[in-house]
C-alpha cells in the first residue's frame, strides 16, 4: 500500500548562491506543515562526523520553526524511526550510506514506516539515491561495499542527482554522464531521472510531479530521452 506515501527528493542541499537548504525551504515547509511535523529525524550516516552533520541541519531547520534531532545518537534506532514525525536522509557518499542502513537494518522498517504507515522522508543528493530502486546511479565513488545495491524503493524508478549536461565544445574524451547513464537503462531497463541541481521529486501517495526552476532529463526505459519541464507530471514512473 504506497497511497499512503509521502516524500521529498531533493537533488541537492546546496545550491549556488543560496544557503544550506535555502533553495528547498518552501518544499520543506509545506510538507513538514502538512504533515504537523515539529521534529525531523535526521539521518546522517552519509558522512563520517554524525554529530557536526546534524548540527548543519539543525542550524538551518530550526529557524524556520522545526527541531532536528540525530538518528545517530538514539539507543534503539528502530524505535526512534517509529516514533518520528519525520525523517530526513542527508547527502554524501550514498555507497557509505547504504551500507550503514544494511549494516543496522533499517531498510526494512524505513521502507514499511514510509510506505505503509505515511511517515514523510526527506532525501537529498544520496539520501535520494538511496530512495530509489538501486544505488547504480550514483555519481560517487565506491569507498564502501554495500551487501548490495538494492536500495529502499519507495519508487520504482532510480535518480541520478546532480545531473549534468555533457559540456558542448568539450574536448573530453571519455564517458559522459549521459553515456552512464544510458549505460545503465541498456543493463537493466529501469528509467533514470537526471534531476539536475535546485530540482527535486514531491511524490504524494500515487502522484509525483517536479519541483524547482529547471528541467530534469528522462533516461526512458526503451532508451529514449526526453526533457521534463518544471511542474512536469511524473505520475507515469511511479507506474510498475
Amino acid at each position: 500500500m504506497v497511497s499512503a506515501r509521502n516524500l521529498l527528493l531533493l537533488s541537492s542541499s546546496r545550491l549556488h548562491g543560496h544557503g544550506y537548504l535555502e533553495h528547498a525551504r518552501a518544499q520543506l515547509e509545506d510538507l513538514f506543515k502538512s504533515a504537523n511535523v515539529k521534529t525531523v529525524l535526521f539521518v546522517p550516516y552519509a558522512l563520517r562526523d554524525h554529530d557536526k552533520y546534524t548540527a548543519t541541519v539543525r542550524d538551518a531547520l530550526q529557524p524556520w520553526g522545526f527541531n532536528v534531532e540525530g538518528l545517530h545518537t538514539k539507543p534503539d534506532r528502530e524505535q526512534a524511526l517509529r516514533e518520528a514525525q519525520a525523517i530526513f536522509v542527508g547527502g554524501g557518499n550514498t555507497f557509505v550510506l547504504l551500507r550503514s542502513l544494511y549494516e543496522m537494518k533499517l531498510l526494512d522498517p524505513i521502507r514499511e514506516l514510509v510506505l505503509q504507515r505515511g511517515l514523510p522522508y526527506v532525501g537529498s543528493s544520496a539520501g535520494t539515491n538511496v530512495a530509489t530502486r538501486s544505488i547504480h546511479t550514483t555519481n560517487d565513488m565506491p569507498v564502501a561495499y554495500p551487501p548490495s545495491f538494492e536500495a529502499l524503493a519507495l519508487v520504482p524508478f532510480n535518480i541520478n542527482p546532480h545531473y549534468l549536461d555533457p559540456e558542448a565544445g568539450s574536448r573530453h574524451k571519455g564517458e559522459t554522464r549521459d553515456e552512464r547513464l544510458e549505460e545503465f537503462v541498456a543493463y537493466h531497463g529501469l528509467p533514470v531521472l537526471g534531476l539536475r541541481e535546485g530540482t527535486s521529486v514531491r511524490v504524494q501517495g500515487e502522484k509525483a510531479i517536479l519541483l524547482g526552476d529547471r528541467n530534469a532529463k528522462l533516461f526512458k526505459a526503451d532508451g529514449g530521452t526526453e526533457e521534463l519541464a518544471p511542474q512536469a507530471d511524473l505520475t507515469f514512473l511511479l507506474q510498475k
